[in-house]
């Protein structure tokens, strides 16, 4: 199965916090906020780390690398131009299982997902409606990895 771009994704709003994640994948990176105090990384982005409460975060780039913790198949038409099926899925990141995504697991059947599944993340460059403003945003998608 090889991924079809949708001819329309909801785009998100991003924050001064979340600026960093959402735009990060201009240059290929997956930044995740992490704490200078505890070293722990969080998500979703916020001024303070939620373990230790720390405001020494900021945002570092992770190594894409995740594990499918659990997914749905959406087969219901709920987005003009999002055809289903697709796979919404919480995966976890290499770096530290206890931070998930909420994602778009893709080029792979439906049938075929499961949980344990190695995933990889990659980016579509979108533009998204801030305010009165365009801005560009890389939403981080995953797919299988290849060995």
């Amino acid at each position: 199965m090889s991924y079809q771009r949708p001819d329309l994704r909801l785009a998100p709003s991003p924050t001064s916090e979340s600026a960093a994640f959402w735009t990060g994948g201009r240059n290929g990176e997956l930044l995740i906020s992490r704490c200078h105090a505890c070293g722990h990384f969080f998500h979703p982005p916020g001024p303070a780390c939620w373990r230790c409460r720390s405001t020494d975060v900021a945002p570092q780039k992770v190594s894409g690398r995740a594990t499918v913790a659990a997914f749905t198949v959406d087969r219901q038409p709920w987005i003009p131009g999002f055809e289903p099926p697709y796979i919404v899925a919480i995966v976890e990141l290499a770096e530290e299982p206890d931070v998930r995504l909420i994602t778009n697991v893709v080029d792979v059947e439906p049938d075929d997902m499961n949980i344990g599944l190695e995933v990889e993340v990659f980016f579509e460059d979108w533009t998204a409606l801030s305010g009165e403003e365009d801005t560009r945003v890389w939403i981080p998608l995953f797919r299988p990895v290849t060995h």
